[in-house]
């Protein structure tokens, strides 16, 4: 199976962030305009956490929060579940489905280097299996 880094060479790197004291209508205008699920909040170069849209619907939404005058420092998951590029696709969804998440900040050393989402890791299982079962087939009529 092939490691996070394969990953993100294919999807590439793209890092979309917010500051902690952004306010959360921000955050989510942020998110819409790049059709992603969630933000890393960064301070500065440090990742200190990463805000979703599950975030904003809990809590925000549900216990009737003003978007415009919550930070999200205040809504954020943190500290955020990251893996390292040569962590393994299956490791990967492993961490997921247990931590209940859907994105998984890539760390190298101290510096981000990307996102996977659960999306990501599904189709790659998917394609390797059926990679598997194309051999299995020519193997067997062969």
């Amino acid at each position: 199976m092939r490691q996070v880094k394969h990953l993100l060479e294919g999807k590439g790197n793209d890092i979309f962030s917010v500051a902690p004291d952004a306010p959360v209508l921000e955050a989510i205008k942020h998110m819409a305009e790049r059709r992603v699920g969630a933000l890393l909040v960064m301070r500065g170069e440090r990742l200190v956490g990463i805000v979703s849209e599950r975030d904003y619907a809990r809590k925000v939404i549900l216990q009737g929060r003003s978007s415009a005058q919550t930070a999200v420092s205040e809504i954020m998951s943190s500290p955020a579940l990251t893996v390292g590029p040569d962590t393994d696709v299956f490791d990967c969804m492993r961490l997921c489905t247990d931590s209940r998440i859907r994105h998984l900040p890539v760390v190298s050393g101290d510096r981000v280097v990307g996102v996977i989402s659960i999306g990501d890791l599904v189709k790659e299982v998917i394609d390797a299996q059926a990679e598997q079962i194309e051999q299995l087939q020519r193997y067997i009529t062969s």
